[in-house]
């Protein structure tokens, strides 16, 4: 089949593991013909918004990638919001695409490829949204004029040449319903998902990691990651860690600091030698990390890393919030302020035989919902 990805509402990144890289993976890994029609949208050296050179090239994630400007005229920081780009039909009409992927539906360009799926009634469109009420429309200017005024009546124009809207969690579902005017026959259920390792890869995988930060085998492994600010809440994790003294109890932390934070988080790592601080990793090493965790902690705002956590058999620690409730199935505990945190470390140091249980869940419930390979299968059919 001929597939193409549009990554005109969004950044596409090469060789991270966003959604929009691991279905363009999966669907090149299927044999698949897939091009990927991209913004200049992408992230710098210092992980900060940048914008790379219009061109094409092979991908990272195996796919020919084409990237377009915006089109000319105007302020740039309109053009940014409108999205319109040079091409967009004839590249359709050149690729001939059985199938369509438009990830986030806030561009003029979703009107050029619902004009192109009118022309040809066979091509399947589908259209992911990751908009919620915490990353969106968040000011009355934005949902008045932007998305009121213009967002909206595209999507509208647009949606009967749609097969589905895709939301990724409930929150991104009320969004589009309330703000998009989306019914429920309109909308399915797509969750960001994972890689899902068979038991040769995964133990290998966690033995070679964990041999590598010298952890023994009967450690239990916490593990933390992300661009952290004070939303995510690592500070009162460490907290909460280091006042349950258990040597056989460790918390490795990835990522990034921001200033507000940065000093405070060091004090607290560099004063229990139990946790290890490894800095940003790629991501074919968290992938590693993941498996040699035994519990992923994200008890603040959200993030991917949790379902590719789950889907690497840990148990999880999570914030309670709706959209977590369809993941977390008797495979980890909801905390919602920092004595939930601090009783979810000790029930879980002190019983590792539930973190074994739960490990169990994570990975039966990745199998079967998370795994990238069967997401990626259900666009095709």
């Amino acid at each position: 089949m001929r597939v193409i990805h549009f990554c005109l509402s969004c950044f596409y990144i090469d060789n991270y593991t966003y959604q929009e890289n691991m279905l363009v993976r999966q669907h090149v890994d299927m044999g698949h013909d897939v091009l990927v029609v991209a913004s200049t949208e992408i992230y710098n050296s210092d992980r900060q918004l940048d914008y790379a050179n219009p061109g094409e090239y092979v991908g990272g994630d195996g796919a020919k990638v084409i990237r377009l400007p915006y089109q000319r005229g105007g302020p740039f920081v309109l053009k940014r919001k409108i999205r319109a780009y040079p091409g967009v039909f004839k590249l359709l009409s050149d690729f001939a695409p059985d199938v369509i992927v438009f990830h986030g539906p806030c561009s003029w360009e979703l009107l050029t490829v619902a004009r192109y799926v009118n022309n040809n009634k066979s091509v399947k469109l589908y259209v992911d949204s990751h908009e919620d009420q915490y990353n969106s429309a968040r000011s009355w200017l934005s949902r008045l004029l932007l998305y009121g005024f213009f967002y909206v009546p595209i999507i509208n124009l647009a949606k009967k040449h749609v097969d589905k809207f895709l939301y990724l969690s409930y929150e991104c579902k009320f969004f589009c319903q309330k703000i998009y005017g989306l019914k429920e026959s309109e909308l399915e259920f797509f969750p960001l998902g994972g890689v899902v390792f068979d038991d040769d890869q995964y133990f290998n995988r966690r033995l070679l990691k964990r041999s590598e930060l010298n952890i023994d085998d009967s450690c239990l492994v916490f593990f933390q990651s992300g661009k952290f600010d004070a939303k995510k809440k690592l500070l009162q994790s460490i907290v909460a860690f280091k006042n349950i003294p258990s040597p056989s109890a460790r918390l490795v932390i990835a990522g990034g600091f921001d200033a507000e934070i940065e000093s405070q988080a060091m004090q607290l790592i560099c004063s229990d030698e139990r946790i290890s601080y490894i800095g940003w990793i790629n991501p074919e090493q968290l992938q590693d990390m993941l498996c040699a965790a035994d519990v992923y902690v994200q008890p603040g705002s959200q993030s991917a890393t949790l379902q590719m956590s789950i889907s690497a058999r840990c148990a999880v620690i999570v914030d309670d919030v709706p959209s977590h409730r369809y993941i977390i199935k008797d495979n980890g505990i909801f905390v919602k302020d920092d004595e939930d945190l601090f009783r979810a470390y000790s029930v879980l140091i002190e019983s590792p035989s539930m973190v074994y249980e739960m490990a169990l869940k994570s990975f039966d419930f990745a199998s079967e919902s998370l795994d990238y390979k069967k997401l990626a299968e259900r666009l095709l059919k």
